[in-house]
C-alpha cells in the first residue's frame, strides 16, 4: 500500500524524517558525548556507554494508541528502510535518514507457538522467537543493521572514510559483522578475531565467505575481546561488538516486535533470554522500557536471563539478595555447547545492573530474574523442542531449560505466556548434535546422551542383495525391480509396517 491509501490521521507519521538529539551517556560519570564520533567507552572515566535521545520526551506527545496505529500501518509499507528494525525508526536511530539505512532482511522473525504436546510437557503456553531466521542466521543482525547504518550515515556525511570494522566473536557476531560490512564494500572492510577451536565449522565459514580477514588466537572469547579493545583504543577502527552502543539500539527491536506481535498486551508475558555478553538482555529491557514510558504498552513483561553453570557471572551476582552487598566477579568459563554464552566477564554488565534497577523500579516490583542451567539440560531441551517442530539452537535449548528452572522456583506460572529466544539457527550447532548422537562429548562438557534423544541413520543393504545402483551405473529391468522390492520390504519390517487397510492402524 502507498501512504496516500492510509487513514489521514496516520499519513503524516508513516515516513519518518530524521530527528531527535542523540548522545552517548556514560554509565559511570553520567557525562554525555557527541554522537558524531566512534566511541565505545567514556573518554573521561573508561566506563561503557548507552545512547540517549535528549529529546525522547517528544515521543510522549504522541499517545500510545496512535503509536500502535503508526507501527501497525507502517508494516504494510513497501519502503525497504522501514521493512526491518527501522519500522521503529523514532525509537532506534531517529537521526539516521532513511537512505542511509542498511536493510538486508533482518528483523520481524517468526514467533512460533509450541505444539500442544510440548506445552503440556512444559506446563505452560510458550513460543519460540526464531532469530536464527535473520540474514546471517542469528540475532546479531539486529545490532549490525543499526551499527552499520550509523557508520554508513557518517561515511555519507564525510565524517569517515575507508573504515576497518573489527570484532571479537564466538561465531555469530563475526558472521553478522562480515555480512553487513561486505554489503558496504569497498567503503568498509572487516576483520574478526576468534578463539581457536571454539567456533563451529559452520560459523567459521560465514565470515570467510563474506570476505572478512579472520584471525584465530589461543584462549576464549574474553581474550579475543581484550585484543579487539586494544585495537580500538590504539587505532582508528570501528568496533562492532556489543560494547558498541549502537548495537544495543538495534537489538531493542526484539522487544518492540514482541510487543506488536502480542497486540501490545505484555503484562502476562515472560521473555526468556540467554545472557552471553549481556548486550541482548540489556537491549530487550531498554526496548520494553521505551515502549512503557511512551504508553505503547501499559505493563512491563517479566524477563528471565539464563546462563549455563559453566559461565554464570551474572547469575552469581544476583544470587546476593542484599543489593548493597552485591559484587560482580568475573568467572573462568568451562566448555559449553551454548558457545555464544561462554563469556566470563560480560562487557555489558554495568548496563545490566543499571537497566535491571530501572526496569524493576518502573514496574514497582521485581520483574527481572536470573537462572542457571546445566549443560545436560541445554542439549536435552534443544533436542526435545526440535523433535516437536522447532529449529532451536543450543541457546534456544538454554532458554527452555531456564524457563523450567524458573517454573520450578515459582518465578513464573502456567497462567503466563513465555517467549523463548532461539538466538541462532540450529544448523550452526549441528556438530554438537552429532557429538550427542555418537556419545563423543569430551568429559569437560558434562553431557551424557539420553537414549530417547539419539537418532542416527540406518544403512540399508540386505545381505542377500548382490547388485545395487551406482552413480552412472543404474540398475534396469528385473534387477532394479528386485532391488526396490527388497529395500522397501527391509524398511517396512524395520518400521514394523504391516499390510492391510488404513483402519488397521487406527
Amino acid at each position: 500500500m502507498k501512504p496516500a491509501d492510509f487513514p489521514k490521521e496516520v499519513q503524516p507519521y508513516l515516513i519518518p524524517e530524521p530527528g531527535g538529539n542523540l548522545s552517548y551517556r556514560c554509565l559511570g560519570c553520567d557525562r554525555t558525548h557527541d554522537i558524531h564520533q566512534l566511541l565505545y567507552t567514556c573518554p573521561d572515566c573508561g566506563q561503557v556507554l548507552l545512547i540517549k535521545d535528549l529529546m525522547f520526551d517528544r515521543l510522549k506527545e504522541i499517545p500510545g494508541e496512535k503509536w500502535r496505529m503508526i507501527f501497525d500501518y507502517r508494516r504494510m509499507l513497501k519502503v525497504p528502510a522501514l521493512k526491518g528494525i527501522y519500522r521503529y525508526h523514532e525509537f532506534i536511530g531517529p537521526m539516521i535518514p532513511l537512505d542511509a539505512i542498511v536493510y538486508l532482511g533482518e528483523g520481524h522473525t517468526p514467533i512460533v507457538e509450541a505444539n500442544q504436546r510440548l506445552q503440556d510437557e512444559v506446563g505452560m503456553r510458550f513460543f519460540y522467537k526464531n532469530d536464527g531466521q535473520n540474514p546471517s542466521a542469528s540475532f546479531k543482525d539486529r545490532g549490525m543493521a543499526s551499527a552499520l547504518s550509523y557508520i554508513n550515515y557518517l561515511i555519507r556525511q564525510g565524517s569517515l572514510s575507508n573504515v576497518l570494522a573489527v570484532c571479537a566473536s564466538t561465531g555469530d557476531t563475526s558472521a553478522a559483522a562480515a555480512l553487513y560490512s561486505a554489503y558496504l564494500n569497498p567503503r568498509i572492510k572487516s576483520a574478526v578475531i576468534l578463539p581457536r577451536g571454539k567456533v563451529t565449522p559452520q560459523q567459521l565459514s560465514q565470515p570467510l565467505g563474506s570476505g572478512a580477514k579472520v584471525f584465530e588466537i589461543p584462549g576464549v572469547f574474553d581474550d579475543c575481546m581484550k585484543v579487539v579493545e586494544a585495537l580500538s583504543e590504539k587505532y582508528p577502527v570501528a568496533l562492532l561488538n556489543s560494547k558498541n552502543a549502537w548495537r544495543i539500539l538495534g537489538q531493542e527491536s526484539y522487544a518492540f516486535e514482541i510487543s506488536q506481535e502480542f497486540e501490545y498486551e505484555t503484562g502476562k508475558l515472560v521473555v526468556v533470554l540467554p545472557i552471553g555478553n549481556a548486550g541482548n538482555i540489556t537491549a530487550v529491557m531498554s526496548g520494553f522500557i521505551k515502549f512503557y514510558q511512551t504508553g505503547i504498552i501499559d505493563r512491563l513483561p517479566k524477563i528471565i536471563g539464563v546462563q549455563s553453570e559453566h559461565a554464570n557471572p551474572v547469575f552469581n551476582y544476583y544470587q546476593q539478595a542484599d543489593t548493597h552487598k552485591r559484587k560482580f566477579e568475573p568467572v573462568s568459563v568451562r566448555a559449553s555447547v551454548a558457545q555464544a554464552a561462554m563469556i566470563g566477564n560480560p562487557v555489558s554488565m554495568p548496563r545490566v545492573i543499571q537497566q535491571v534497577d530501572l526496569y524493576n523500579r518502573l514496574a514497582g516490583m521485581e520483574r527481572v530474574f536470573f537462572t542457571a542451567v546445566t549443560e545436560q539440560d541445554i542439549m536435552d531441551k534443544q533436542l526435545q523442542v526440535n523433535r516437536n517442530g522447532h529449529i532451536a539452537c543450543t541457546h534456544g535449548g538454554e532458554s527452555l531449560a531456564g524457563l523450567m528452572v524458573a517454573m520450578a522456583g515459582g518465578i513464573v506460572s502456567g497462567a503466563e505466556t513465555a517467549i523463548l529466544d532461539s538466538t541462532a539457527h540450529a544448523l550452526k550447532f549441528s556438530g554438537f548434535q552429532e557429538l550427542y548422537f555418537d556419545d563423543r562429548f569430551p568429559a569437560e562438557y558434562e553431557i551424557t546422551p539420553n537414549a530417547n534423544y539419539i537418532n542416527k541413520p540406518v544403512s540399508v543393504h540386505p545381505d542377500h542383495l548382490d547388485f545395487t545402483p551406482q552413480t552412472g551405473k543404474p540398475l534396469k529391468g528385473a534387477e532394479f525391480d528386485t532391488f526396490v522390492a527388497q529395500v522397501s520390504t527391509y524398511i517396512a519390517d524395520y518400521l514394523q509396517i504391516r499390510t492391510g487397510e488404513p483402519d488397521d492402524y487406527a
